[in-house]
């Protein structure tokens, strides 16, 4: 209910700058080149938890990222999808260029896209493995804010040539509490064994490289514990077929949701068994829009 409203809405009224108020835009030229105008970059938390992936970031979370980010996540401004989605394909290139795979700069020749996903082992499409959320969050936000951004940035990667799917394998098993204002202990303690992967998700897996990605990392926890629920995966033998996320211009409309019902539209793959636990061995990458600032190596001394 609420996100067909919210896009309605978006659509009628005019609205100011999400990142810095500017007048009758949804996002502001400068705001956009601070999300797109460069390369994703390495961030590592301190201290960096055990089992945490190689993690890309395209911006530090400050001023005018971090407005953007609570405005789709907390205010359900929707219209910022696209731009969102843009900035995490950036990312999910330089995940890739990592390992002598796509460019990591987004403004790569398209070409160059392409040749990057034969770079890796396998010869599936890129999957994107959204960090999920929780269901009370979700419930309250009225969306999946992460899904979203996930399913854009997919979209994105196909347009400049990369293939890509979502992969929404990841659910949580049991409840956790809200991460806001624990620290990097308590986080890890919160999050530790709190996700899996759903039932024949493993099997997915095997069918090409996998990304998970995110629109934020701070301490690292969740990154690390949803790495871990694949790498356990990947030790357990995988049963029966899954389904991906297709390219959705709206949540809940055209994604396709593991184990969907029969007769909505889905896309299925499978892999021989023995692909998967070598598949899983080379989930060490991550990709996210923001970090904070001392995270960036970079930065560092």
């Amino acid at each position: 209910m609420r996100g067909w409203w919210q896009d309605l809405t978006d659509l009628v009224l005019p609205a100011d700058c999400a990142g810095c108020g500017a007048p009758r835009t949804a996002l502001c030229p400068r705001c956009r080149a601070t999300l797109h105008g460069s390369a994703a970059r390495r961030v590592r938390p301190v201290p960096e938890p055990a089992g945490l992936p190689v993690v890309h970031a395209v911006a530090p979370y400050a001023a005018e990222v971090r407005a953007l980010l609570l405005a789709h996540k907390e205010r359900g401004a929707l219209t910022l999808t696209g731009a969102l989605g843009t900035a995490l394909a950036g990312a999910v290139r330089a995940s890739l260029g990592a390992d002598g795979g796509a460019g990591a700069h987004a403004g790569a020749d398209r070409g160059a896209h392409a040749a990057g996903s034969a770079g890796w082992p396998g010869r599936g499409p890129v999957l994107l493995v959204p960090v999920p959320s929780a269901r009370w969050a979700v419930r309250a936000r009225g969306h999946d804010p992460v899904r979203r951004m996930a399913l854009a940035a997919a979209g994105e990667l196909r347009r400049t040539g990369t293939a890509a799917r979502v992969a929404a394998v990841l659910r949580q098993r049991r409840a956790v509490a809200d991460q806001a204002g624990l620290d990097a202990r308590r986080r890890l303690e919160n999050l530790a064994g709190a996700l899996e992967v759903s039932p024949g998700g493993g099997r997915l897996l095997g069918a090409g490289p996998v990304v998970l990605v995110d629109d934020l990392m701070t301490t690292g926890a969740s990154l690390a514990e949803a790495a871990r629920a694949l790498r356990e995966a990947g030790r357990s033998r995988p049963e029966g077929r899954t389904a991906v996320y297709e390219a959705a211009t709206r949540e809940g409309r055209e994604e396709r949701r593991i184990g969907a019902p029969p007769g909505r539209r889905e896309s299925v793959h499978s892999a021989p068994e023995n692909a998967v636990p070598n598949a899983l061995r080379r989930i060490l990458h991550a990709a996210v829009i923001a970090a904070p600032h001392d995270s960036f190596e970079m930065n560092r001394n």
